[in-house]
C-alpha cells in the first residue's frame, strides 16, 4: 500500500452495488493509475467476485468473521474473500460494531489469509487499544459524524492529532469528508490516508470527486 491513500467504502449505496459497483470501481482504478495514487474499492462481500472481473488494483471486502471452513451459515468466510480477489479488509466500522476478542480473532485469520487490515476506532482511545493488536490500519471515524456534511477534520480536529499519538500504524481519516480542503486538513493534522463513503458514491459525478480528492496527496 502507498500512502496517502484513498479508501472508498461502497457501503450499500444503490450505486455501489451489482453492476453498479462494478462501474465504480473501474472509476477508482482509472483515477489511480492516471494519478499513481492508491485509490481502494471497499465492496460487499456479494460484489467480490463480479469486481475482481473487472479491475486489477487493489480492493477490499467491508467484513470478515473469524471462522475457518465449516457448518458457518452467513458469516464470512477469510478464504472467500482471498479465492475472490479482495487483498484486504474492513473490521469494526461502527455501522457492524465487533467486541474487541471478535477483532483479535478475525486479525489473526486475516493474517493467516495475507489480508491486508483496517480496522475501524470511534476514538483515540480506541485506536490506540487497537492499534495493539496488530492491524495494518487504523481508522479513526467518530460515528456522529459519519455520512454528515461536516468533516472530522472540520467538527473534531483533535481527535485526528490524538490518534496520531496513540496509533503505531498508518492512520485513516474518515467521518464526513466530502472536498479536497477536508482532505488537506486531515493530512495536514497527520493522517496517512482517508476513507470516504457518501461523499463519492453518492456524489453526482464521483470519479471528478475523487480526482479532487487525490490531488490533495
Amino acid at each position: 500500500m502507498n500512502y496517502p491513500a484513498l479508501f472508498v467504502n461502497f457501503k450499500t449505496y444503490r450505486k455501489g452495488t451489482g453492476e453498479k459497483a462494478a462501474e465504480l470501481a473501474q472509476v477508482c482504478e482509472n483515477v489511480s493509475r492516471e494519478t499513481n495514487e492508491s485509490v481502494v474499492p471497499v465492496v460487499q462481500t456479494a460484489d467480490l467476485y463480479r469486481v475482481s472481473r473487472v479491475v486489477d488494483v487493489p480492493f477490499y471486502g467491508q467484513r470478515i468473521d473469524p471462522v475457518g471452513y465449516g457448518s458457518n451459515t452467513g458469516k464470512v468466510l477469510p478464504e472467500a474473500l482471498v479465492q475472490n480477489g479482495a487483498s484486504g479488509v474492513v473490521i469494526n466500522h461502527s455501522e457492524d460494531r465487533r467486541s474487541k476478542d471478535v477483532i483479535r480473532k478475525c486479525l489473526e485469520r486475516a493474517e493467516k489469509q495475507d489480508l491486508e487490515s483496517m480496522v475501524c476506532a470511534k476514538d483515540p482511545e480506541e485506536a490506540g487499544k487497537i492499534s495493539g493488536f496488530g492491524p495494518d490500519m487504523v481508522a479513526i471515524e467518530p460515528p456522529e459524524l459519519i455520512g454528515g456534511d461536516v468533516s472530522v477534520s472540520d467538527a473534531k480536529p483533535e481527535l485526528i492529532t490524538e490518534a496520531v499519538e496513540k496509533v503505531n500504524q498508518p492512520l485513516i481519516c474518515g467521518a464526513g469528508i466530502k472536498k479536497r480542503e477536508d482532505v488537506e486538513k486531515a493530512l495536514d493534522l497527520g493522517a496517512d490516508g482517508i476513507f470516504v463513503a457518501s461523499g463519492i458514491v453518492k456524489s453526482e459525478d464521483p470519479e471528478e470527486r475523487i480526482r479532487k480528492m487525490v490531488s490533495s496527496f
